[in-house]
């Protein structure tokens, strides 16, 4: 399950990615859009900042905008940076391995096997679904060809 901070922040990348890429818009404008607690969205922005999926300017004119274009942004990205493994467990994921204490053999173990598929399929999706796909599979057809 996506935690809070992990849903605010794929809220506030869709909002950046929607803008101009020139475009800057200050937090207080983010958080409004997307009735997210200001001074929440406001940590989340600069852990995003710090993982290079956002930029900054400060003072006057300030404010955020994508580090990169939306079609090299994947919610699998955002996911990781904010709640780490996209696994259920963590014998079958990837970037964060751990063995199983209970387990005798891995490579017998039905329930891995299983949870192993579950981890492909959903990092399948996530990191095939860019911010710009997302927007893309929003708009209706007459959108799209407009």
């Amino acid at each position: 399950m996506l935690s809070q901070k992990c849903k605010y922040a794929l809220q506030a990348l869709m909002v950046l990615a929607r803008e101009n890429s020139d475009q800057l818009l200050l937090v207080s404008e983010i958080a409004e859009r997307e009735n997210l607690p200001k001074k929440f969205l406001e940590a989340i922005l600069l852990e995003l900042n710090r993982n290079g999926l956002v930029r900054s300017r400060r003072g006057r004119g300030g404010g955020y905008a994508l580090a990169k274009p939306a079609d090299l942004i994947t919610f699998g990205q955002v996911i990781r940076i904010m709640d780490g493994a996209l696994a259920p467990l963590a014998c079958v994921s990837v970037n964060y391995y751990r063995r199983c204490d209970e387990c005798r053999d891995e490579q017998a173990c039905e329930i891995r096997r299983v949870m192993r598929r579950v981890r492909d399929a959903i990092a399948n999706e996530l990191d095939g679904t860019s911010l710009a796909k997302a927007l893309a599979d929003g708009k209706l057809p007459a959108e799209i060809s407009a």
